[in-house]
């Protein structure tokens, strides 16, 4: 059976199976993201490395019909799924919308004790929080709720953080002075921790 692009197919392989293999390829090659040798791809469909490459090749014949927004790019032995140049403007277009982000009880409770304890290192707000707080610390950062501040000035001199003006536009507020009051617990747990902290440094 003859393909386009040239070459024939193994003998025996009808243009279901084929059809099949082209829907594994195109799956594998979306999840991944990244080029793909193709003795892993001929490995993945079982089958030879020739003729792994003719099918891929036919569906980047395929791809060119049918004038779709993605093609498969080959890069020597390997092959990754890509969008067409031609559909860069329309790209940048979705690029360009803003970001929409959830914040979870997680993240605002880490948000609230960065807001009022500022500048903070990770560790005080693990300790208020009880558990680790990585993700949530490094979610407010990328959401530019939040940022480093500086250094703490200590043995191992850990990263401080604080709130943002993004922090304060998307809060409706002019400074971190007009965040609300806390009630009178919280302040005092609040000042305990701080007082903990103080103690630690000076033993320290």
């Amino acid at each position: 059976m003859k393909v386009p692009g040239g070459g024939y197919e193994r003998r025996g392989m009808e243009v279901v199976e084929i059809k099949k293999l082209e829907g594994v390829i195109e799956a594998i090659l979306f999840a991944v993201g990244d080029s793909v040798e193709l003795g892993k791809i001929a490995a993945a469909i079982e089958h030879d490395e020739d003729t792994t490459r003719k099918i891929i090749h036919r569906m980047m014949d395929k791809y060119a019909a049918e004038d779709r927004g993605i093609r498969v790019l080959e890069l020597e032995d390997s092959f990754q799924l890509c969008t067409k140049k031609e559909m860069y403007e329309y790209l940048i277009r979705v690029a360009k919308q803003p970001k929409k982000y959830i914040l979870t009880d997680v993240l605002l409770e880490t948000l609230s004790i960065i807001a009022y304890k500022q500048p903070v290192t990770k560790l005080e707000v693990e300790k208020i929080r009880g558990v680790k707080s990585d993700h949530a610390v490094n979610k407010l950062v990328e959401y530019n709720l939040v940022c480093e501040v500086g250094r703490m000035d200590a043995p191992g001199r850990p990263l401080l953080f604080g709130t943002t003006e993004e922090f304060l536009r998307r809060f409706s507020i002019q400074s971190v002075d007009e965040l609300p009051m806390m009630n009178p617990e919280q302040v005092e747990s609040l000042k305990s921790e701080a007082e903990e902290e103080v103690q630690l440094k000076l033993d320290i």
